[in-house]
């Protein structure tokens, strides 16, 4: 399989974590690459994201995003495939392609429907929505968020069925 970069975009919930990893386990050579770990590196002084974030909150995100950024630039020059799974909403989305630009890079939004979100969010064991709700985030990501890349609604989909319809989109549009 031809050596790519993936990058998975989507509300909290809508999937993200499962179809990259399975992603990533199907590329031959993959790394899956959670950017939300940078976030969870910083032990004291992080500052959250929220409806109305800090400036300090804002340029560690932007930090997070360089980071994941680097680190994916890295596994790709020794011959891995990447999967870099964040959440890029509205113009992050177009700061983290102009990042990534000089590289075979596949968007992919995981779109699930607002209702579906909810479910998923339920049945979740980690809360992803603190200081927002589905609807407002899932309203403003739509809303804000440029048409880049290949938007999937995985409402009626599996994991596998998800990445199933990635490969065989980026295959058909190769």
């Amino acid at each position: 399989m031809e050596q790519a970069i993936y990058l998975i975009t989507g509300v909290m919930a809508s999937g993200k974590s499962t179809v990259a990893e399975l992603l990533a386990s199907r590329l031959g050579r993959g790394v899956h690459l959670r950017g939300d770990i940078f976030r969870r590196m910083i032990v004291s002084g992080r500052e959250e994201m929220s409806g109305s974030p800090s400036e300090e909150a804002v340029r560690q995100l932007h930090m997070r995003y360089e980071l994941a950024a680097d680190a994916t630039k890295e596994y790709y020059a020794h011959g891995f495939s990447v999967v870099l799974q964040d959440n890029y909403y509205g113009a992050e989305l177009v700061r983290m392609t102009t990042l990534l630009h000089d590289y075979p890079l596949r968007v992919v939004a995981l779109c699930p429907n607002v209702e579906t979100v909810k479910e998923r969010e339920r049945s979740r064991t980690k809360a992803g929505y603190g200081g927002f709700t589905v609807d407002g985030l899932y309203s403003a990501f739509l809303r804000e968020t440029p048409r880049i890349g290949f938007w999937l609604d995985t409402s009626e989909l599996s994991p596998a069925q998800s990445v199933d319809a990635i490969l065989r989109h980026f295959k058909n549009n190769a």
